[in-house]
């Protein structure tokens, strides 16, 4: 973010994220949850499921949500999903958890 500023951002998230990055730390903490997100799916970031077929937003209590394209939602069988994000000095870290109709759609790691 220092190098290259909103530009860099734009890489892994929508405008509307965009309005919700605070700082760095808030920045890292949505790239750690569209990881976790992709990881939890088994597929990780790619061609299967890109960063921006997740979007991050807040209810009105502030807590972290996840919105996913229609392409992941079908493509997995997606019933619903949960994250939470926290923050460890300059880490983030973030756990996303998947509930789909059909389990055999979400490899097994």
């Amino acid at each position: 973010m220092e190098r290259f500023g909103e530009r860099a951002l734009h890489k892994f998230l929508s405008s509307d994220e965009i309005l919700l990055v605070k700082n760095y730390k808030t920045a890292s903490g949505f790239w750690a949850a569209k990881e976790a997100c992709s990881k939890a799916l088994g597929v990780g970031i790619g061609s299967e499921c890109k960063f921006h077929d997740i979007t991050i937003y807040k209810t009105s209590y502030g807590a972290p949500k996840l919105n996913l394209s229609q392409r992941l939602l079908k493509n997995f069988n997606i019933s619903d999903c949960s994250l939470s994000i926290t923050h460890d000095g300059d880490y983030a870290i973030a756990v996303v958890a998947v509930e789909s109709s059909s389990a055999d759609k979400i490899k097994q790691l």
